[in-house]
């Protein structure tokens, strides 16, 4: 099993040269994910998985396909800030800001908008899918439900990417980011072999091989995941995900709260019983993102003459940056072991105007799901003091308020560096 370790380690370095090894790995993988093996009895028998009658309310995209949506929070005409939220693998629309209270939301005058990725839930597939695709499937799920103001996007985990892709093909639209331990690409050319060594040391041998399988052979993700979340029966988080966790983690994991939640989301992420829109997601996780997080936000090059470069070099003038020039806020457990803090170091890197809040002792969980204190500090965070829904009828004539400063404090030098220590609330 060590040696399986450390063939994920250098196989991206040599991507022709050992294809012995990667099939080694393959076959490793097998074995670990028990494929054809006898070692996977349960102690109890699993539960069978219910899937509710549909019921999401769809519209039609410019392509034909249908994309199912779900609301919660003030209405359109009411809200004063409205977020859009893709999921993350094996998820569903229900999923959201998980445990967020109706109460908040009309307390903040939010409007909180949540969508099935192409294949997941009731939304239809989309063969060939990418980043860009995505982002506008959020444009085009925005449009169709009214939000003439910019949007929030929330990215939580593997959703992190699509958040992403809407600030760099739809910056024009996007108010801001709220990011959870957004997940980075783990082969990303830009990463230093630092940061990627702090990521994967961080992972189970288990998930190690699964982003194998993902970059070199992704059908074989089939096998595992017929035998897992699409066998039709229930089954717990960290198996099926393949995840470690940290105490915070393991607690809520098992509270009874937790698990309802999970069994209805996993169940509606699986409704269509296809493993391709999985297949599909990981294969996207892994590979070529069509931008880097560069592209973001980049500094604005100017031709310079030898005296301008050199007056550059000792003057604190103002660098003027192109891109998405809104807030970013990331929220990173650091002790979370499925998306490791050093991910997010990376991003912090790449997005220099990201504001970045460490929270002590949380892990991947248990900050953004089920608790309300944690939700009303985020929620603080991007808003500030909470005003209510708007009025209609007292404001149809006056010019709607602007979400939070959108001057990006990240291109002030000293504001640029800025990470935020946030102790994790319980």
């Amino acid at each position: 099993m060590a040696a399986a370790a450390t063939m994920t380690w250098h196989e991206d370095r040599d991507p022709v040269r050992c294809w012995v090894v990667v099939a080694a790995v393959a076959f490793v993988a097998l074995l670990v994910l028990g494929v054809g093996g006898g070692d996977d009895t349960p102690v109890e028998q699993p539960k069978k998985l219910y899937i509710s009658p549909p019921n999401a309310k769809r519209f039609q995209l410019p392509d034909g396909r249908h994309l199912a949506y779900e609301e919660k929070g003030i209405s359109a005409d009411r809200a004063r800030f409205s977020l859009v939220a893709p999921h993350s693998f094996l998820s569903s629309r229900l999923a959201g800001i998980p445990g967020i209270s109706s109460s908040l939301l009309e307390e903040f005058g939010a409007r909180l908008v949540t969508y099935d990725l192409p294949g997941f839930g009731e939304s239809d597939p989309h063969p060939g899918r990418n980043l860009n695709s995505s982002a506008l499937d959020m444009l085009h799920l925005a449009d169709a439900l009214g939000i003439v103001d910019k949007f929030w996007v929330v990215g939580y985990s593997g959703g992190g990417m699509h958040a992403w892709s809407a600030l760099r093909y739809i910056p024009d639209r996007v108010a801001g980011a709220a990011m959870f331990a957004p997940m980075a690409n783990p082969y990303d050319s830009k990463m230093t072999k630092d940061e990627k060594r702090k990521i994967w040391d961080r992972w189970s041998t288990k998930r190690k091989l699964m982003h194998i399988l993902a970059r070199r052979f992704p059908s074989l993700l089939r096998l595992f995941y017929h035998r897992s979340f699409l066998s039709g029966k229930q089954g717990q988080t960290e198996s099926w995900l393949s995840l470690s966790m940290g105490k915070k983690d393991k607690t809520l994991l098992e509270a009874p709260m937790f698990n309802a939640f999970w069994e209805k989301d996993v169940a509606e992420s699986v409704r269509q019983g296809d493993a391709q829109p999985f297949v599909e997601e990981a294969v996207l996780q892994v590979s070529d993102w069509g931008f880097s997080l560069s592209d973001i936000q980049m500094q604005k090059k100017e031709d310079q003459g030898v005296f301008e470069f050199i007056k550059s070099l000792f003057s604190q003038a103002e660098r003027e940056w192109v891109g998405f020039l809104g807030p970013i806020h990331i929220w990173q457990g650091m002790d979370d072991r499925v998306v490791p803090p050093s991910a997010t170091e990376f991003a912090r890197r790449m997005v220099p105007g990201a504001t970045v809040h460490k929270l002590l002792d949380e892990g991947h969980f248990s900050y953004f799901c089920f608790c309300d204190e944690c939700h009303r500090q985020i929620f603080s965070t991007l808003f500030g003091t909470p005003q209510g829904p708007l009025n209609p009828a007292l404001e149809s004539s006056e010019v709607a308020p602007e979400p939070v400063e959108e001057t990006s404090p990240a291109y002030d030098e000293e504001v640029a560096g800025q990470e935020q220590e946030t102790s994790g609330v319980a």
